[in-house]
């Protein structure tokens, strides 16, 4: 696999990242299988994946333990992501917003001892917190990277303002936020500051939460529990518009004789190259088709015909106060 910087001054990573959190919250299947889980992430490595992206509230906790004992041996070989700011650990532990320095120091402490390492790769802010000065985070992050915990810190769902305001207290190496064929908010305000600035941008929920891999016509299958079951863009006639939407990707890739959601990746990856999408699975066959869209070469009709798709019926949460526009 190819491998790009992430941002300025990041890590060295495969143009390509993997998603933990379905291996142990929110989807259908999660906790099934951890063996099955540790082979994929060993894959992963193999393939030159090596941008592994978890986060303390996928569990919660159970997801970095997971990722800690599958990295037993192969530390080296993984460049490690994880998140902070969605766990109240000054409280009761129920999630909730705290990007206050107590906070910090109380969460990275607890996933250095699950991740089974002496530091972290990218230190996230998960969400942020509208009562703590965006300064304070920071400075709390600049001290860990001093100590030699952290090696970079990123943003997650910031706005242009935060990301301006977080960058000059200490250099950001990455912004995580949804990105893909059909969520395309970044493009407007959020892509030109973090290419000004050098920052990297990672997107999560690159194939649609799974809708643009084309597989997904129905609800069927999923459990009661799963995230998308409450998620507007699979419900009722929205699910069907949608359905219309991937109808398209689906024929591009029939032309090129490769799956729609190689496709949706590529397109992503045809983006810029300072962009390092985390697909998500749980499953070898699934990483190895999405690795291999890192050789997909999308011509200018390819990318004029995604790039003209109509935005997806259906807002990206339920609730879109659990994110920072």
């Amino acid at each position: 696999m190819r491998t790009t910087t992430l941002g300025t001054n990041g890590p060295t990573v495969g143009r390509i990242g993997l998603g933990l959190m379905g291996m142990s919250a929110f989807y259908t299947g999660k906790g099934q299988d951890d063996a099955e889980s540790i082979h994929t992430i060993h894959r992963a490595l193999d393939l030159g994946v090596t941008l592994l992206d978890t986060a303390e509230m996928y569990g919660p906790f159970i997801n970095e333990e997971l990722l800690g004992r599958a990295l037993l041996g192969r530390r080296d070989e993984a460049v490690i992501a994880t998140k902070f700011g969605t766990l109240l650990h000054r409280g009761d532990g129920s999630y909730g917003r705290d990007g206050s320095p107590e906070n910090i120091r109380i969460s990275v402490e607890g996933s250095l001892t699950r991740l089974g390492t002496d530091h972290i790769d990218v230190y996230y802010q998960h969400r942020m917190d509208p009562n703590v000065p965006i300064e304070d985070t920071v400075g709390e992050c600049a001290a860990l990277i001093a100590e030699g915990k952290i090696l970079g810190y990123g943003l997650s769902e910031a706005s242009a303002q935060t990301i301006r305001r977080a960058h000059a207290v200490h250099p950001v190496t990455a912004l995580q936020s949804e990105y893909s064929l059909w969520t395309r908010d970044v493009e407007a305000s959020i892509l030109p500051v973090v290419r000004e600035l050098g920052i990297g941008l990672v997107p999560y929920s690159p194939l649609g939460r799974g809708f643009l891999t084309g597989t997904i016509r129905s609800l069927d299958g999923f459990d009661e529990a799963d995230f998308r079951r409450n998620n507007p863009r699979f419900e009722g006639e929205n699910l069907e518009a949608n359905i219309r939407i991937v109808e398209q990707v689906d024929a591009v890739a029939a032309s090129l004789g490769v799956t729609a959601g190689q496709v949706a990746l590529a397109w992503l990856l045809a983006q810029g190259d300072d962009i390092v999408p985390i697909p998500g699975t749980k499953r070898v066959s699934y990483l190895e088709e999405n690795a291999a869209a890192d050789g997909v070469v999308l011509n200018p009709e390819h990318l004029a015909t995604l790039g003209a798709l109509e935005a997806p019926a259906g807002a990206r949460y339920a609730d879109m106060s659990s994110v920072e526009g």
